[in-house]
């Protein structure tokens, strides 16, 4: 089995043969095409596809800002200052000198971009930051000047971790989790377009050959009600048939010549359908002729009610959906559950300071912890009333109870699809059988009715009739061919397993 490609698939091959060729334009170059060729260009070309391809990527993208919650950032200043004062005399008469001071300070913070600040998987925040600033102090005495010069620095951890509310979900773990269950619903929604194309284009592919088979039908009738003029013609002119008669029998060759054309029109639409489906470019194919190579087939079904059921309530992109809405729905209700809770959080914080005359003297203390410092404690914060969160908690359980009967009612569709999906097959394939034997029948009814007509025991309105019952006959066993392939297809796309019995792997990457 091939990702997104169609490999062995096999159909029976016996059919009906009017012995006739349907019309077709010459202008138009004839092109082959299998069940399994027209499946694997919808695959590849088909613009619903294309469409939802991009879904998953989109849900991948959201998924990616869910963590981005989680990724550290660095920011980092640094300060130059000078500031000075004039010497002079105090209120009491004493001098003072003049100082000047000079400063350079560095400030670095490691923590998450965001309003929420550091956060961590657990829920709780943390904040490193360090520190460092040289100053040179300058007294300008009336002799000499009195230089100090001193250099201070620190790192500090601060951690702040939740104990209750926002401990075991908070607003960043929700959304990861609820960005998972989007993405799974996103790939599933590709699954679902992808069998749904699978199963149109089987759809129209059983169409277009009905269609083609049913204008050899009508070449057949416009043959044989041809041949009767031609016959009535001869008859007339020896006087052994009236001419009304032959009038008959060329309004029944008229009636037919429409009918091929109908049918003719009836094939070119089905084509463009089916060509509709298989490009995305309708220009390319239009003047291409497609001539399917599969022949329509009845053999006998397999058909086990429960085993369908089985396949349905596990494989249906609609059900399992459905399921991821309840997950979803879950997540929500555990997070307005936890914000029901008070704040009672843990906070801490631990580093190193260091000083001395120069950076390397406070970058020396730091580095051997000489100067270590440290906090730890309690925050709590009661909510009064708490009628926000609750509100919210009750309209989440209230949703989930919405949605888990929304899944309960989805699932009683798909056992009713399912269960008329098998019966349709069933009379499908009963259908096939009693229009060959109404064919057969018309066929020697007609055989008999000429023979009688060559020997002067019938009329040409009773040939004609029965001529009417063959063509009608044919046409509705080919229809009925080709409506019980086309019920097996949409049984298959009900259970959810079209894909496989077309031989196909989905993966999304």
């Amino acid at each position: 089995m091939r990702l997104l490609t169609i490999v062995g698939l096999v159909l029976c091959s016996t059919a009906l043969d009017f012995h006739a060729q349907p019309a077709t334009n010459t202008n138009s170059p004839a092109r082959p095409i299998s069940l399994e060729e027209s499946i694997e260009l919808a695959l590849r070309q088909n613009l619903d596809v294309q469409i939802s391809r991009i879904n998953p990527e989109i849900a991948r993208f959201n998924l990616s800002i869910a963590y981005a919650d989680w990724e550290p950032a660095f920011s980092a200043s640094g300060t130059h200052t000078f500031s000075s004062t004039p010497g002079g005399i105090d209120a009491q008469g004493r001098p003072f000198f003049a100082t000047r001071s000079e400063a350079d300070s560095f400030a670095a913070n490691v923590g998450p971009g965001g309003t929420l600040g550091g956060l961590l998987p657990s829920g709780g925040t943390y904040n490193l930051s360090g520190t460092a600033s040289d100053t040179i102090f300058t007294t300008l005495g009336p002799t000499n000047n009195t230089i100090r010069e001193n250099s201070r620095g620190n790192v500090t951890l601060n951690l702040r971790q939740p104990v209750l509310k926002n401990f075991w979900i908070d607003t960043t773990r929700m959304n990861i989790r609820a960005n998972k269950n989007r993405l799974k619903y996103s790939e599933l929604a590709l699954r679902l377009a992808i069998m749904t194309v699978v199963n149109n284009v089987a759809q129209a592919y059983y169409e277009l050959i009905f269609a083609r088979e049913n204008i050899k039908v009508q070449q057949a009738a416009l043959q044989l009600a041809e041949r009767l003029v031609s016959e009535n013609r001869k008859r007339v002119q020896v006087g052994t048939l009236a001419p009304l008669d032959e009038k008959q029998a060329e309004s029944q060759a008229a009636a037919s010549k429409a009918d091929l054309l109908t049918a003719q029109i009836t094939f070119e639409n089905q084509e463009n359908v089916l060509k509709g489906l298989m490009t995305a470019n309708y220009a390319e194919l239009h003047d291409t002729e497609l001539v399917p190579t599969e022949v329509l087939a009845a053999p006998v079904p397999v058909l086990n009610l429960k085993e369908s059921w089985a396949k349905g309530m596990t494989q249906r992109p609609e059900l399992l959906q459905s399921r991821l809405d309840v997950e979803r729905q879950n997540i929500i209700l555990r997070f307005t559950y936890n914000q029901l809770f008070p704040e009672l959080d843990l906070i801490g914080s631990y580093g190193f300071a260091g000083s001395g005359k120069e950076f390397s003297d406070a970058f020396g203390q730091i580095r051997n912890g000489s100067s270590p410092n440290y906090s730890f404690g309690a925050s709590i914060t009661l909510p009064l009333w708490n009628g926000g969160p609750r509100s919210n908690y009750r309209i989440s359980k209230e949703q989930k109870k919405q949605l888990l009967l929304t899944l309960k009612s989805l699932e009683q569709t798909i056992l009713i699809q399912i269960d008329n999906g098998v019966k349709q097959v069933q009379n499908a394939f009963e259908r096939v059988d009693a229009t060959r034997q109404a064919r057969l029948y018309a066929t020697t009814a007609l055989d008999a009715e000429q023979k009688k007509l060559e020997s002067g025991k019938s009329t040409s309105f009773q040939v004609l009739q029965l001529q009417r019952d063959l063509t009608a006959s044919r046409s509705a066993e080919v229809r009925a061919l080709a409506d019980f392939n086309k019920a097996l297809s949409q049984l298959h796309f009900l259970e959810g397993s079209i894909l496989e019995r077309n031989h196909l792997g989905v993966e999304v990457k």
